[in-house]
């Protein structure tokens, strides 16, 4: 690859392979430390729960409020609307909310604009579907770290850490499912097999594929674009 195509990808926003992997190392790495990771969760379970208010909301129902806990976890009321479909789309929503906000990572030009977006994304959670104290402080809190990257004059950063932010979104799609093995008729897929007879261990590996066919997407955008710069 000449220099000139090595700049094209650089100001691309699409990182190299091997900087993805280190992204993924550090988004896997910020998942386990202590205290760091406790935002991080807020963030798996906002887009989770947000996951279930949009499908409540395209399936006819009506979202009372949403939760969030100190401790990651989260809750979204709501009536009516398809409980299959409501009930499936919390893990997988926030895979795909995962995989959305990589890509938008990706565009070097966009992401002040793609920050904001996101920041008024939780303020309309705020206006429209939060009811308490506690959850108002962890929205407003994630309104904060999503903003404050803004206040750095070069952008480039930028996309390197909401990428990270992605992956870790990505990544705590994948292990949250499985902490419901340990949860016997508790969580998403307790529900779903009440609704099925589907047993519960399948919802949580269809989670699990889809988290993995999410971080697999960003890998190959990766490919793609590395094996078109080698073409030109």
């Amino acid at each position: 690859m000449s220099n000139n195509n090595a700049l094209k990808q650089t100001d691309s926003g699409i990182p190299s392979r091997s900087r993805f992997i280190v992204e993924l190392i550090l988004a896997f790495l910020l998942t386990r430390i202590p205290y760091i990771s406790i935002p991080i969760k807020w963030f798996e379970s906002f887009f989770h729960e947000l996951s279930h208010g949009i499908a409540t909301i395209v399936t006819g129902g009506i979202v009372s409020h949403i939760e969030l806990f100190p401790n990651g976890a989260g809750l979204c009321f709501s009536q009516g609307g398809s409980g299959i479909i409501i009930a499936f789309s919390g893990y997988m929503g926030a895979a795909v909310w995962g995989y959305i906000i990589f890509l938008l990572a990706t565009w070097r030009e966009g992401i002040r604009f793609t920050l904001t977006l996101l920041a008024l994304t939780l303020v309309a959670s705020i206006v429209f579907w939060v009811r308490d104290f506690l959850t108002l402080l962890i929205v407003i809190a994630l309104v904060g770290l999503i903003l404050l990257p803004l206040k750095v004059k070069n952008s480039r950063p930028l996309n390197s850490l909401l990428r990270i932010l992605a992956l870790v979104i990505i990544v705590n799609a994948m292990a949250s499912p499985v902490v419901l093995f340990g949860l016997p008729g508790q969580g998403d897929a307790a529900a779903l097999a009440q609704m099925t007879w589907i047993p519960a261990w399948i919802w949580v590996f269809l989670w699990l594929g889809i988290s993995c066919g999410a971080l697999w997407l960003c890998w190959k955008k990766v490919i793609i674009k590395k094996e078109k710069f080698n073409e030109i």
